[in-house]
């Protein structure tokens, strides 16, 4: 059945990071459509013309699946501001039906976090997906991303034998076992939810920021001390000694302003 997203959109274009970085057990591309398990049940997602086809459908599926394909980002706003900086005009032709996509639920975007953590993206790919096959619930081709509750009954030394360091294995299993109110985080303002995190062993403000930005789509999410970002910055702007206080450049877009300049380096880089 046909779920509808405001045009232009690219479905590819907008889930090409997964496949560029590794194959992610959860978010499954296979056969040209995306398999993903979502609201208790796998579904496979293809593009289609003023959205995408997704089946099977019913009411708490479809909520579920335009949450994940980023619906919650204001793109036509975010279109229409950018058209005044030469640089993000220029990015926005060119990625016409980019619309960035959000991890599910809060407990796999930490995680998702602390796997990234100071290794390339290829290797955090790799890792994620044997957590996956390990502790999540296989369906018919993609498994659901690990619960919470299952992670808080490993060992540390069981993560490490799916490749995970010693300290990245204490900090999810940290997490799993902490009393950090996951649920609550989507009510509190930015601030108050990267307080949250950073008091959590493992969980610095890089972390909360990407958690801002990718699970909680809030505009103002700028990841400062993300190193992709400060390359990519520099490609489109020059040096920027504080990549922090930049960001008033892009309000009140800063968030998919960091999408797009991250995803324009990976395709359409300066010359």
């Amino acid at each position: 059945m046909l779920v509808r997203l405001p045009p232009p959109y690219d479905l590819p274009l907008s889930i090409a990071r997964s496949q560029v970085y590794g194959v992610d057990r959860a978010t499954l591309w296979r056969e040209d459509g995306l398999h993903r398990v979502l609201a208790g049940r796998e579904v496979r997602i293809d593009a289609a013309p003023g959205g995408v086809d997704v089946e099977p459908h019913d009411e708490a599926i479809e909520a579920a699946v335009l949450r994940f394909l980023g619906a919650p980002f204001d793109l036509d706003g975010f279109y229409v501001w950018a058209a005044a900086d030469e640089t993000l005009a220029r990015l926005v032709a060119a990625l016409q039906g980019f619309r960035p996509p959000l991890q599910p639920s809060p407990f796999e975007a930490l995680v998702t976090s602390i796997t990234a953590q100071q290794v390339s993206l290829q290797s955090a790919a790799a890792i994620r997906s044997r957590f996956i096959e390990r502790w999540g619930v296989a369906y018919e081709h993609a498994h659901a991303f690990p619960t919470r509750e299952r992670v808080a009954q490993a060992t540390e030394d069981e993560l490490i034998g799916v490749g995970f360091s010693t300290r990245k294995a204490e900090y999810v299993v940290g997490l799993a076992r902490s009393d950090l109110d996951l649920g609550v985080l989507a009510e509190l303002s930015d601030e108050e939810v990267a307080a949250r995190l950073v008091a959590v062993r493992g969980l610095g403000e890089w972390t909360a920021d990407w958690f801002l930005a990718r699970h909680l789509a809030r505009p103002h999410a700028w990841p400062a001390g993300d190193l992709g970002l400060r390359k990519a910055v520099a490609a489109f702007y020059g040096d920027v000694p504080d990549l922090r206080a930049f960001a008033q450049r892009f309000h009140p877009f800063e968030n998919l302003t960091a999408h797009y300049l991250l995803t324009g380096l990976r395709l359409f880089p300066p010359a």
